[in-house]
């Protein structure tokens, strides 16, 4: 990981892009080629300069598809800019990472060969090097989990969805006024959506898109509807408290995602609504619109997250032999496509193994608050809120695995699996 280290001085040029012609092709079969053959035919091939980052992580100011269009100048493909170093020692470390990058288990789903990771070997470079920054990871010394977490997960994926917004662009015409990406991120609690989503909201704002972020919590019912939703279904344990489908206030949904999708000139803009989960003792409220953050169009994309988004009703027999309380829950979610899955574009699944694993994640999570001296949820407190959710997940999880979303384009899909450690694995 030295080679991060090369990376350090203020770089006067653009980071090398990534076009679907250089990478997500349909065909991922690898070149019989070494990485070293590979790296040393471009370092021979490239205008070579050893330049990097600046403290702050700099990407090009133009959008991903601009670049393109600028680099190849209608004449011929877009040129790659080489920051090979020239030290044995840091072309060595190039080497190792470019091997570690082209073993990503994501790496033939996204249809990367290893030809068109080494062409496109400086963003990767640059975008890793912004996460640690991000994340104030030390980038000479990363642990496994850390650079399996930047190159093996949050890289790759934040490469799918500059591709992604560049389909949704190309579909209209110039002087049109382009609606926002909305990208649905559908990830169990605890697997690390929220982290996921803070990564690819800062590189999309690095790369000069502009970007919000939402989350289904930000549309729970205001703490009064919610204690009306808990006194017209006494003794239902899944909506004494917010979560399921039934505790979402649907036309603020509507209203506020249809409102961000008209957010195409420069100059409009709106509050994006918050959800203050520590209001009324831990029972939540919605936050006061003073606190709201502001957004301005041009909106370029959309990061809409959720534990449940994307699940679908299910035959009543079917639900009720998971958990009979479970009925109220799936009627609720017939009204819930239109509330948010319609407006979805692209989508993220987050796949784990066992819905039980969001038990110990959430009992790690609260865990690491108490020995921090934060107040922090007992294990039976954990157990308890955790079996509010299992039953929706042990329902709807296997389809939304199998079948997708309602309305789903399968070019427009990700699906990442994760194991205990949240770490991305080759799906089975």
């Amino acid at each position: 990981m030295r080679v991060l280290s090369a990376l350090s001085q203020p770089s006067p040029w653009p980071a090398a892009a990534l076009s679907p012609s250089h990478g997500f092709r349909s065909s991922s079969h690898f070149s019989s080629s070494s990485p070293s053959h590979l790296i040393s035919s471009l370092h021979k091939n490239s205008p070579f300069c050893l330049r990097g980052l600046d403290p702050k992580p700099v990407f090009p100011s133009t959008t991903h598809r601009d670049f393109i269009t600028s680099a190849s100048n209608g004449q011929g493909p877009a040129k790659f800019y080489s920051a090979f170093p020239t030290s044995p020692t840091l072309v060595a470390s190039v080497d190792d990472l470019f091997e570690f990058i082209c073993s990503g288990p994501l790496i033939e789903k996204l249809g990367f060969t290893a030809e068109t990771v080494a062409e496109s070997i400086d963003r990767w470079l640059q975008i890793g090097f912004g996460l640690c920054q991000l994340f104030r990871l030390n980038d000479l010394n990363l642990s496994a989990p850390e650079k399996a977490r930047i190159y093996h997960f949050y890289v790759p994926v934040f490469l799918w969805c500059e591709d992604q917004i560049s389909r949704h662009r190309s579909k209209f015409n110039d002087g049109d006024e382009i609606p926002p990406l909305v990208i649905g991120v559908s990830a169990p609690q605890g697997s690390g959506k929220t982290t996921l989503v803070f990564a690819l909201d800062h590189l999309f704002r690095r790369s000069g898109r502009n970007a919000a972020t939402l989350s289904i919590d930000d549309f729970y019912l205001t703490a009064e509807d919610q204690a009306k939703l808990r006194s017209q279904n006494p003794g239902n344990a899944l909506l004494e408290f917010r979560g399921n489908a039934g505790s979402h206030d649907l036309q603020f949904s509507i209203d506020t995602l249809t409102s961000l999708s008209k957010l195409t000139k420069k100059g409009m803009k709106m509050k994006l609504p918050r959800y203050d989960k520590s209001a009324n003792g831990g029972r939540g409220d919605r936050a006061d619109p003073s606190t709201w953050p502001e957004v301005e169009g041009p909106m370029e994309v959309v990061l809409l997250e959720g534990w449940m988004l994307g699940f679908k009703p299910l035959p009543n027999e079917v639900v009720k032999a998971v958990d009979p309380q479970l009925e109220v829950v799936n009627k609720n979610l017939e009204a819930y496509f239109d509330a948010w899955d319609k407006f979805v574009g692209a989508w993220i699944i987050i796949k784990i193994k066992d819905p039980n694993c969001v038990y110990q994640w959430r009992l790690q999570a609260e865990v690491a608050m108490r020995e921090d001296g934060k107040p922090g949820m007992s294990d039976e407190e954990v157990l308890d809120f955790v079996s509010r959710y299992l039953p929706a997940y042990k329902a709807y999880l296997p389809p939304l695995y199998s079948e997708g979303p309602k309305g789903l384009d399968p070019n427009c899909l990700l699906v990442v699996d994760i194991d205990e450690e949240r770490n991305p694995i080759a799906e089975k």
